[in-house]
């Protein structure tokens, strides 16, 4: 149900966006990255938390971080992270494949300021072998997101 749920979103609200199945597991950050050829950070993760008793989702770089700082600052408490059951009822999505669009039941979703470094990035579909390539500007205007900044710096190495 979960990739067909967000096949009927996009063919509403983004017809144009076509779903990359790559045949290969993405349910990781570092394992969809090398089936796509890109880097981290360019994987749009999606996380789904409670603060206090609102659960919501947030979309932010593969390769950053919840801040629980900035978390409370924003929202008011901690985040907790969901359960996968719980999840899978809000969103139909099953951990690696949970995605902003075609959602179960309506939630708040949020994109974080980290996909901003990018000119494109890479959420799951709905599956763990799907995904969808867009705009973090295009990804936060379908899903109505606000944008917000909860992840921690990215640290830079120079060698």
């Amino acid at each position: 149900m979960s990739l067909e749920s967000v096949q009927a979103f996009l063919a509403v609200h983004a017809p144009d966006l076509p779903i990359i199945d790559q045949g290969a597991s993405t349910a990781t950050v570092a394992l969809a990255a090398e089936v796509l050829g890109v880097a981290e950070g360019q994987i749009a993760k999606t996380l789904a938390v409670k603060v206090g008793d609102e659960r919501f989702l947030i979309v932010m770089a593969g390769d950053a971080r919840l801040d629980n700082r900035k978390t409370k600052d924003s929202f008011g408490a901690r985040p907790r992270m969901l359960p996968a059951e719980e999840v899978f009822e809000l969103t139909s999505h099953p951990i690696g494949g949970v995605c902003p669009f075609g959602l179960a039941q309506p939630m708040k979703v949020c994109c974080d300021v980290s996909l901003k470094a990018f000119d494109e990035v890479y959420p799951a579909a709905g599956s763990r072998t799907a995904s969808v390539r867009l705009t973090p500007a295009r990804l936060a205007a379908l899903v109505d997101a606000p944008w917000v900044d909860v992840s921690q710096p990215q640290i830079v190495t120079v060698e």
